[in-house]
């Protein structure tokens, strides 16, 4: 890849959101937006390569996406009201988005509080701002859901087209509404960070940029919603789950595992705040506040881990209760398969395979289900059958650093065998 490539590379994912938001405010409509970002970016492709990349790539992408913009707005004759125009060329609020903001004045948060409307189904408001703002193909969001790609490009298509029949974008959120959207808004930050921390595909294992941004976006939430213990259990997890990321990658870029990281590597001020918030919620919960939910929960069960000095001393009873207490709210198949490799490590790797064996059926396509069992199975010194398992984890992982952690240790069973 070329000094330019990679420079346009690194700039679409450092600047993609915040053209697509700031064009998103202005002009209020979704697919413009994206179009005209695609656009711009075209554009960079074409020019950059000849004339140099721009000392401010971020503003002449917006720039560049904002004529793009106009140019086809002038085009639609019903849109070409000369208000609306001046509005636009003055970066202000267009016509029938309200005089002010709302409670949300950051663009890229807005836009996802926008995205998350009621009026849309959970998943597809999910899938549609991992798309706008995240930046994802549709085979990432794909990915990310455990679904076909042809389902995902047309859950996408249909929630565009709804709010485009609804004119949601043209709703900006008001305080009544941060609430009501917040759990999704949660859902949508929390897969944006899961793809950086493990991106599906491309060829970096981490994207920093992402990671970045998700925790960023979820302090301003946490500004809005003070009190929602969620919103602190998702930051807590995020930053728990982040101050590993430096030891998650090897020098030859392969992923590295929990067991076999690098602790001191570990950020120690992001434990700290981190850990800060799982005990600021604890006693919250024991002074008679709501139960903890599942952010809450997954923050707490990192803190554990990020408490011990290594996996040998890590409490895994302590990890148990969580999981259990976990299942009860979010019994999902992948819930299920980590707290087996926690059952696992207490009752041995037998009693973690039997659980893991039971959920062949709704994670066949998971390629950390397989990856799982193929562990267990190596433990267990049943090696043809976990070089199988190794060899299916590998055809679906998508994370180049994955593949090749999967690769050595499949290598290292058949070696055995």
């Amino acid at each position: 890849m070329t000094q330019v490539a990679e420079a346009i590379t690194r700039v679409h994912h450092a600047e993609w959101s915040r053209v697509v938001a700031g064009l998103a405010r202005r002009f209020g409509d979704l697919d413009v937006a994206e179009d005209a970002a695609a656009e711009a970016f075209a554009v960079a492709v074409e020019r950059w390569p000849v004339g140099g990349v721009p000392v401010n790539p971020g503003a002449w992408l917006t720039t560049v996406a904002s004529r793009k913009a106009l140019d086809r707005l002038r085009r639609e004759s019903h849109r070409d009201t000369k208000q609306r125009e001046a509005a636009m060329l003055s970066d202000e609020m267009a016509p029938g988005l309200g005089t002010a903001p709302g409670p949300v004045a950051d663009d890229r948060l807005r836009l996802i509080f926008t995205c998350c409307h009621p009026a849309l189904a959970i998943p597809a408001r999910v899938a549609l701002t991992l798309r706008m703002l995240g930046g994802l193909s549709v085979a990432e969001i794909a990915s990310a859901f455990l679904v076909q790609e042809t389902t995902m490009a047309q859950r996408i298509t249909r929630a565009k087209a709804k709010i485009k029949a609804a004119h949601i974008p043209y709703r900006v959120p008001l305080a009544a509404d941060i609430a009501d959207r917040s759990a999704a808004v949660m859902t949508v930050l929390f897969l944006i960070f899961n793809e950086g921390y493990l991106a599906s595909g491309g060829g970096d294992a981490l994207r920093v940029d992402l990671t970045d941004e998700a925790i960023r976006l979820t302090r301003l939430v946490r500004e809005l919603l003070p009190d929602d213990g969620e919103v602190a259990g998702l930051l807590a997890l995020m930053l728990l789950t982040d101050a590993r990321h430096r030891a998650r990658v090897s020098a030859t870029g392969e992923l590295v595992t929990l067991s076999e990281q690098d602790r001191d590597l570990w950020d120690a001020g992001l434990i700290a705040e981190g850990s800060s918030l799982v005990r600021e919620r604890i006693a919250a919960v024991a002074a008679g506040g709501p139960s903890p939910g599942r952010f809450q929960l997954l923050a707490a069960i990192n803190a554990v881990h990020t408490a011990a000095a290594s996996v040998d001393d890590t409490d895994w009873a302590q990890i148990r209760t969580l999981y259990d207490r976990l299942v009860l709210i979010d019994p999902s198949p992948v819930v299920a398969l980590n707290r087996a490799v926690v059952i696992a490590e207490i009752d041995g790797a037998a009693a973690g395979l039997r659980i893991v064996d039971g959920l062949g059926e709704p994670l066949a396509a998971y390629h950390a289900f397989h990856a799982t069992r193929a562990d267990l199975l190596r433990r267990l010194s049943r090696r043809e059958e976990a070089v199988a398992a190794y060899d299916l984890a590998i055809d679906l992982a998508g994370n180049v650093g994955e593949r090749a952690y999967l690769r050595r240790r499949r290598d290292e069973v058949a070696g055995d065998a």
